[in-house]
């Protein structure tokens, strides 16, 4: 009515918002599906693929506002701004402050990101609003029109959110790296069964809707029995599933025990993995003096190009320093996730 391409692409950014909560909707209905034959980790990972369609969606809507808004600077015409058409781009202002005031605040009652993230964008196209009506003024005042620059960063705006809306769901699938405060809440839980000595190699995957998927291994002493080891590898299950909703499968390490020679070995073989500059940490040392085999893992630095090469160079410089008569198991650990 008032000829506005920058109202019509606060029009078009709140309808993307529309259609992307109807979509979060179904998608969070979906994701809620039981697990069954074919899918025995459950349906939650249906909420990636309705994040990335509805960050597509935003983005089309994006791209195609700044066309228009671009063709409306490169042809302009001039808006016609009514009392009618001012009042209802104030009641927007005003509806979408009362809405993420509220959303907000619903948002941190139920303590959902997701919620505050939506109110806190409802405030956000709120001051969007608000800048079409400085446009209106300005061009009522002074007749001059900024509708289509305005329309353009509207556009921009709209873009940008897809991008960022699009980032989450496609790291996630891809398999991001997990919170660093995440794997210390792991291990401090881990840390708090009785007989484990170190946690190491905590991995977890995502499914989606509080499913977790993952596995870590855990210091025991070599005098530790098998029956031990058992209840230790049980209760520490039950204990990541009841805190972290994680289904954890459990590796051990064994710790030397009794022998002052073990003792000095680790301290200098572990010594010298430190002070190595492309090894960035070891972890999970053991000697088995019978079958004369030294085992540890090593992780290297960030942007090693070869780590097997790494670990052949670090093994032969052992070899070569008074550790000939030993044969070297030595895993490359790449989980970067624990810092």
């Amino acid at each position: 009515m008032a000829g506005s391409v920058a109202i019509v692409m606060d029009a078009v950014n709140n309808l993307s918002d529309v259609l992307s909560s109807v979509i979060t909707i179904i998608g969070t209905r979906l994701a809620e599906r039981p697990a069954d034959k074919n899918h025995p980790f459950g349906y939650g990972r249906i909420e990636y693929f309705s994040a990335i369609l509805i960050s597509v969606i935003v983005l089309m809507a994006g791209v195609s506002s700044l066309v228009e808004s671009v063709k409306k600077i490169f042809h302009p015409t001039d808006p016609e701004y009514t009392m009618f058409t001012l009042i209802i781009i104030v009641v927007a202002i005003l509806v979408k402050i009362l809405l993420g005031r509220h959303v907000k605040r619903v948002g941190k009652q139920v303590e959902s990101d997701a919620l505050i993230a939506s109110g806190a964008d409802a405030m956000f196209d709120a001051v969007i609003t608000l800048a079409t009506l400085v446009s209106a003024g300005i061009m009522l005042l002074w007749h001059i029109s900024i509708d289509g620059w305005l329309g353009a960063f509207i556009s921009l705006a709209i873009i940008k959110a897809g991008f960022e809306m699009l980032s989450s769901p496609v790291n996630e699938l891809l398999g991001m790296r997990i919170s660093p405060q995440f794997v210390r809440d792991i291990k401090a839980e881990v840390l708090k069964q009785p007989g484990v000595h170190g946690v190491f190699d905590v991995i977890v995957h995502s499914y989606g809707h509080g499913t977790y998927i993952g596995s870590l291994h855990v210091n025991v002493l070599d005098t530790t029995t098998a029956v031990e080891i058992q209840k230790i590898d049980r209760q520490i299950a039950e204990r990541l599933f009841d805190r972290f909703g994680l289904i954890a499968t459990v590796g051990i390490y064994c710790i030397n025990t009794g022998d002052s020679t073990a003792s000095r070995m680790q301290k200098d073989i572990l010594r010298r993995a430190f002070k190595h500059p492309q090894i960035h940490s070891s972890h999970g040392f053991y000697v088995d003096f019978d079958n004369h085999v030294i085992s540890f893992d090593i992780m290297p630095e960030y942007g090693v190009e070869d780590p097997a090469a790494l670990r052949d160079e670090f093994i032969q410089s052992l070899l070569d320093k008074g550790y000939s008569n030993y044969e070297f198991h030595v895993a490359l650990d790449n989980n970067y996730s624990e810092e």
